[in-house]
């Protein structure tokens, strides 16, 4: 069994002593080489979520009661039920580390494995999303950064066929040596069509289908995913998949034949941790177990060692499950769609994983202690010692913008800022339409799609974070992300149904970063049991930071409503002059962590606004409403940069003007970044029965103006023409990136 290792590099490996200690106690032995590779990719953070599972379950406890969940946590992706017999998977996970190191590979494999985790249910992936953070924009090293990941983004997903419908794109410095590249994949099926990655029925065949095995990404998720970035970073490309997106779609099309044709009983996508993690977690599910001969695994290089085929991430590989009567059947249907399939193994009733090569067994485990049964840890956590003199350190005292020409000035340079500016350099390079189901996309608040072509439901999604927010207060903090896509979601006239998150942050043997990192969850996990809306899963993405200087804590969360009807949905831009402009929502002085104090004043300090959940609900009921009855024309949230940038924004859209009268400090009406507000636009004739609406949800409404003419006016303030407030908005991209 050992493979001739005396001294084992179990720390090299990522493994810590009583993680060794215990490897041995659960075998009995010291492992072979084999065996202690597959644990340490299997035990690492990304794999086993080590320091995150005691807070993460918090989404359970406190997950609200809803009919809508068919699959919830600990698949490899959520299921929701929308209705007439549709369901609908989503996911968001991370590739933030592999991105630095090789920025297209990182992130076009980032695309790729999301998508494979929604085929693994059984469903057809129909749309992605990501959201992106780099450094400051002009950093040296951000224009490489970002055109790397946006091309990595683009090119795989196009070459796939998948509309990118939205999410978002962030420059801080934090994220300078540690960019976060959060890919989010939708899929569409039928609620008797979903697959589960569960190896059940001794004696049934386990088969390899899609690309060949080679050293690509080898390690991976323990080399990348589990450390931090230095100065050697560079060298650790090897660990970086590489991924072909024309035979990922064809392994996609196969499988989904397979599915149809009910030929294969569990299926599991190869992405972190390879065959190590395909092998052991559907047999551990399963509660079965499974032989496994390297030897007929086809690979790209012959001379790859044991430890190389299993630890593997190369790309586009799925492992089924599939009784042996219908294994030919399976292999014709590869064969048909030009996919590589073999027979690797078959289930067994030992409760044991083993894995042959070259007639020796060199692997013999219990499945679920790789994949179930790994460390958990309660890891410390304690409030930063600065955190009490960063929330004293109020913006209250910044100079503001007092005349009309001062507030005109200021709305140019946030418009032009660049967490605000147009991202048409990024959107431009996505192919947002094909498949033809896209109705809404980006620069809208939230992309809509519709779900198959024989009917008018379909789903609207939003990917929102705001690291300067957690910083400030995480738990906070994740709840002004949650409640931003909640909203971005209502806004198009969906219901918010469902939760997915990508949990970024630090390294947990950092007790300030774990305190960050409870206090997010919690605040995530009490944010969507007052909304109503469960976590259906996710991923937690720790050690980024480079050397001893982590990012921002960055909570993203994505948010999926449904539609009954996508010819219902409202645009985020203004359709047509001389309509009624009107806000709902209050809005208070709440300026700290906001877009102006950064932008202006290069501030961070005080406390973010504060989350108002039952406001959030409210407003979300009025739009819904709104929207089924055909009341609303436009309708925009606010959020980063206020009721300014809404309205340049909605704006911009279509080129149609507005002109605005503000009470009270015009200052604070237009930047103050307060939350559950949103601008909405009607006909005259439908005023009066908004104004009902918003009065029986007990939701605070402000006359504003009127839509049209060629400028944004503020009356008595400023006239800002739209020529050049499109010019500051879209020329701050391509400026410093292309």
């Amino acid at each position: 069994m050992n493979d001739g290792m005396s001294e084992q590099p179990y720390a090299e490996l990522g493994l810590k002593d009583d993680e060794y200690a215990r490897i041995c106690t659960i075998l009995g032995r010291k492992p072979s080489d084999t065996e202690l590779a597959m644990y340490s990719v299997m035990w690492s953070e990304h794999c086993s979520y080590k320091s995150s599972k005691v807070h993460l379950r918090q989404f359970g406890d406190k997950a609200p009661e809803t009919d809508v969940l068919l699959v919830g946590m600990g698949e490899n992706a959520g299921v929701v039920d929308v209705g007439d017999g549709l369901a609908v998977t989503f996911k968001v996970e991370s590739h933030n580390h592999p991105s630095y190191v090789e920025p297209y590979q990182g992130a076009a494999t980032g695309v790729g494995g999301i998508v494979r985790d929604i085929l693994t249910m059984g469903a057809r992936p129909i749309a992605v999303m990501d959201s992106l953070r780099f450094g400051e924009i002009d950093h040296p090293d951000s224009r490489r950064l970002v055109g790397g990941v946006v091309a990595g983004v683009g090119g795989y997903g196009n070459c796939l066929g998948l509309p990118n419908i939205g999410g978002e794109v962030v420059f801080d410095p934090s994220y300078a040596g540690n960019p976060l590249v959060n890919a989010l994949c939708l899929g569409v099926m039928r609620h008797e069509q979903i697959q589960l990655a569960r190896a059940e029925g001794v004696g049934n065949k386990v088969v390899l289908l899609g690309a060949k095995t080679g050293r690509d990404g080898i390690g991976g998720v323990s080399v990348l995913a589990s450390a931090t970035f230095d100065e050697e970073s560079p060298s650790k490309r090897p660990s970086v998949q590489v991924g072909d997106p024309f035979t990922e779609k064809v392994v996609i099309e196969c499988c989904l034949e397979l599915f149809e044709r009910g030929l294969v009983t569990g299926i599991q996508d190869l992405g972190g941790a390879g065959l190590s993690c395909a092998t052991s977690e559907t047999a551990s599910h399963g509660g079965s177990g499974m032989l496994v001969d390297l030897d007929l695994v086809p690979l790209r290089e012959p001379s790859m060692t044991p430890v190389e085929v299993i630890t593997s991430e190369s790309q586009e590989r799925m492992l089924a499950i599939v009784r042996p009567g219908d294994v030919d059947d399976v292999l014709g249907v590869c064969t048909r769609w030009g996919v590589l399939a073999t027979v690797i193994g078959e289930v067994t009733d030992t409760r044991r994983l083993q894995v042959r090569w070259h007639g020796e067994i060199v692997v013999d485990v219990p499945p679920a202690s790789l994949a179930d049964e790994g460390p958990v840890y309660d890891r410390p956590f304690a409030r930063p010692a600065d955190q009490d003199a960063l929330q004293a350190d109020t913006s209250a005292a910044l100079a503001r913008p007092k005349t009309g020409a001062e507030l005109a000035e200021t709305l140019l340079r946030l418009a032009g800022s660049p967490n605000l500016a147009s991202r048409k350099w990024v959107t431009e390079q996505y192919d947002r339409y094909v498949l033809g189901g896209t109705v809404l996309a980006m620069p809208h608040d939230s992309g809509v799609v519709r779900l198959v072509d024989d009917s008018d439901r379909g789903v609207a999604l939003s990917l929102d974070g705001n690291g300067r927010y957690a910083r400030l207060d995480p738990y906070a903090g994740a709840q002004l992300a949650l409640a931003e896509a909640y909203r971005n979601v209502s806004v198009s006239g969906a219901r918010p149904l469902a939760v997915t998150n990508c949990l970024n942050f630090g390294s947990p043997e950092d007790p300030d970063v774990m305190w960050q990192f409870a206090e997010a969850t919690r605040g995530l996990a009490d944010g969507c049991r007052d909304l109503g809306v469960p976590v259906t899963g996710g991923n937690v993405s720790f050690y980024n930071q480079t050397g001893a200087t982590a990012i921002l804590p960055t909570p993203v969360v994505g948010v999926l409503g449904v539609l009954d009807d996508v010819n219902l949905r409202v645009p985020s831009g203004f359709v047509r002059a001389g309509d009624v402009v009107m806000l709902l929502g209050e809005t208070y002085d709440e300026f700290d962590g906001s877009e102006w104090a950064w932008v202006t004043h290069g501030h961070l300090g005080g406390r973010p606004p504060l989350p108002r959940l039952p406001a959030e609900r409210q407003l979300s009921n009025v739009l819904q409403t709104a929207a089924d009855e055909r009341l609303i024309s436009c309708a925009h949230d606010l959020s980063d940069g206020g009721l300014g940038q809404t309205l340049v924004e909605a704006a911009l859209v279509s080129g149609i003007g507005v002109s605005v009268t503000l009470d009270g400090d015009p200052f604070v009406a237009l930047f103050s970044e307060s939350a559950a507000r949103a601008v909405v636009t009607c006909a005259d004739a439908d005023v009066d029965r908004l104004l009902e609406i918003v009065a029986d949800h007990d939701v605070a409404v402000t006359r504003l103006g009127r839509t049209g003419g060629d400028a944004f006016v503020v009356t008595g303030e400023f006239a800002l023409p739209l020529d050049t407030l499109r010019e500051t908005h879209e020329s701050t991209l391509p400026r410093h990136l292309s």
